[in-house]
């Protein structure tokens, strides 16, 4: 395991099937180097404080699985089944792991869910660690999570699905309330 990695090892740790917790793990060691870097917002106009900075994009991350793991606790709210939830915590960790495209550009990508949806769905070391089922829940949970934030800022043009089912509707409302400025997280 990479040593970045380590920043995740509780997030890791709470998915409890091998194959999945396997893919993530890979996936995670596939991303660009600068993920671990970047702040969550290149502007700084749409994350909190706690997600800006060196290193802001992690903790977003960290906060957006720390956001689902409490929610699971709550029957009222879901009752996903263990395999469903790690699919979620797979998806939150992996959502913005291309957000400024394989290669950094200066500012946030609109289509960054696509890209690193498709960088995972594509890439064999990592697709084939988990069955085609899988892979796709995961893959459609990451597309969708902008949620109604799907649009090119430029053209108004619709680039990105909206969340369809439970498990991305899920995926979309911890990735929102992680960026919200009003919700502070403590690591």
């Amino acid at each position: 395991m990479k040593e970045q990695l380590k920043v995740f090892q509780t997030e890791i740790n709470s998915i409890n099937d091998p194959n999945i917790k396997q893919f993530t793990i890979k996936a995670l060691e596939s991303l660009p180097d600068y993920f671990w870097e970047v702040p969550a917002s290149s502007t700084g106009k749409y994350h909190p404080q706690y997600a800006l900075g060196e290193g802001g994009l992690v903790r977003h991350t960290k906060g957006a699985v720390k956001i689902a793991l409490e929610l699971f606790n709550n029957h009222t709210v879901q009752d996903f089944t263990s395999i469903q939830k790690d699919i979620i915590i797979s998806a939150l960790l992996l959502h913005d792991g291309c957000k400024s495209g394989i290669e950094k550009s200066r500012y946030t990508k609109t289509e960054h869910p696509l890209i690193v949806a498709d960088y995972i769905y594509n890439n064999d070391n990592i697709n084939k660690l988990v069955s085609p089922e899988i892979l796709n829940e995961i893959v459609k949970a990451i597309r969708s999570h902008m949620g109604e934030w799907n649009k090119d800022y430029r053209t108004k043009r619709e680039v990105l699905p909206t969340p369809k089912t439970r498990i991305e509707r899920f995926v979309h409302m911890c990735d929102y309330l992680a960026s919200r400025k009003s919700i502070n997280i403590e690591f």
